[in-house]
C-alpha cells in the first residue's frame, strides 16, 4: 500500500523525550512514511530541527503559535525568511489565529499572523493554518494578505463546511485529525466528505487528539492511520485511494519536501 503521511505534528514535544526511535519504527510497522514537524516557537525551533535533521522522512515548519504569549522572541519576516532556507524547512507555521484561550485587544495575535504570510510570500513556502474561534478573521487576513500566493493548509480543520469552502476558494488544503474519528463529530465527518480529495491531508497534531480506538491516550504519528481509514469510511473508498491521494497532496503541496 501507498505510504501515509503524518501532515502534522509535534515531534520535539516532551511527551517524545528519548522515545522517537519507538516513534519511528512505529511509523514504519502501520505505513506512515514520512512526518511534518509543525513550529510552536523560535525558542524551540532549533533543537526541532536538530531531531528531524538525520532522518530523510521527517520534515520542519517554522513559526510562532498564535496562543503563544510574549514569547521572548517575537517573529519578523526577515527572521523567518532566513530559518526557512534550511532545506529541511517546507514551511512556515504553524500560525494563525486562537481566540479560544484568549481575551482583550488580539491585534498583536493579528499582526503576527501577517507576519508569517509575508514571510511565506517571501520564501515561496505554504502555511500552516491554525485557526480556533477565529474563523471569519482568519479568512480576512488571508484574503488581505494575498494569502492564495503562498498557498497552504488549515491544518487540525474543525470548522464548517463554509470555512472549508472559502478556504478551499483561496486554494488551502484541508487537513483532517483523529478529531474526526470521535462519534460526536458528525459535523465534521460531513466536512470530509465534502473536501475534493485533491486538497485533502491527514495528520495526528501529535501528542494531542489521539484518534479512535486510542482516544484520551498520547498520540503518536503511527495513528494517522486510523485518520486515514474513517476518511476512506466516510467516503466509501479504498484506504489505498486515500493514502494515494492524501500523499500526493502532501508533497505537492510541501515541494521542498522530497519524497
Amino acid at each position: 500500500m501507498t505510504s501515509l503521511v503524518d501532515s502534522h505534528c509535534h515531534l520535539d514535544f516532551p511527551e517524545f523525550a528519548g522515545n522517537l526511535p519507538a516513534v519511528l519504527q512505529a511509523m514504519a510497522d502501520k505505513g506512515v512514511g514520512w512526518a511534518l514537524c509543525a513550529g510552536v516557537t523560535l525558542e524551540r525551533f532549533p533543537k526541532m530541527l536538530e531531531l528531524v535533521a538525520p532522518h530523510a522522512n521527517l520534515f520542519a515548519a517554522v513559526g510562532v503559535h498564535p496562543d503563544t504569549e510574549e514569547p521572548a522572541r517575537e517573529p519578523d519576516a526577515a527572521t523567518l525568511v532566513a530559518l526557512a532556507a534550511d532545506p529541511k524547512v517546507v514551511a512556515i507555521g504553524e500560525t494563525g489565529l486562537d481566540y479560544y484561550r484568549l481575551t482583550g485587544d488580539l491585534e498583536w495575535q493579528r499582526e503576527r499572523f501577517r507576519t508569517h504570510i509575508r514571510a511565506a510570500k517571501q520564501c515561496g513556502k505554504p502555511l500552516i493554518i491554525h485557526t480556533r474561534s477565529a474563523a471569519a478573521d482568519t479568512l480576512r487576513l488571508l484574503k488581505e494578505e494575498g494569502a492564495e500566493q503562498a498557498g497552504g493548509v488549515f491544518h487540525c480543520f474543525t470548522e464548517t463546511a463554509e470555512v472549508a469552502r472559502q478556504a478551499l476558494d483561496l486554494g488551502f488544503h484541508v487537513s483532517f485529525s483523529g478529531i474526526v474519528t470521535f462519534k460526536n463529530a458528525v459535523e465534521l465527518k460531513g466536512v470530509a466528505k465534502m473536501v475534493p480529495l485533491d486538497r485533502l491531508l491527514v495528520e495526528t497534531d501529535s501528542p494531542y487528539l489521539a484518534p479512535v480506538p486510542y482516544r484520551g491516550k498520547t498520540n503518536q504519528p503511527a495513528y494517522v492511520l486510523h485518520v486515514a481509514e474513517e476518511i476512506a469510511r466516510l467516503r466509501d473508498l479504498p484506504l489505498e485511494a486515500v493514502a494515494r491521494a492524501t500523499t500526493a497532496n502532501f508533497f505537492n503541496l510541501f515541494r521542498a519536501a522530497k519524497p
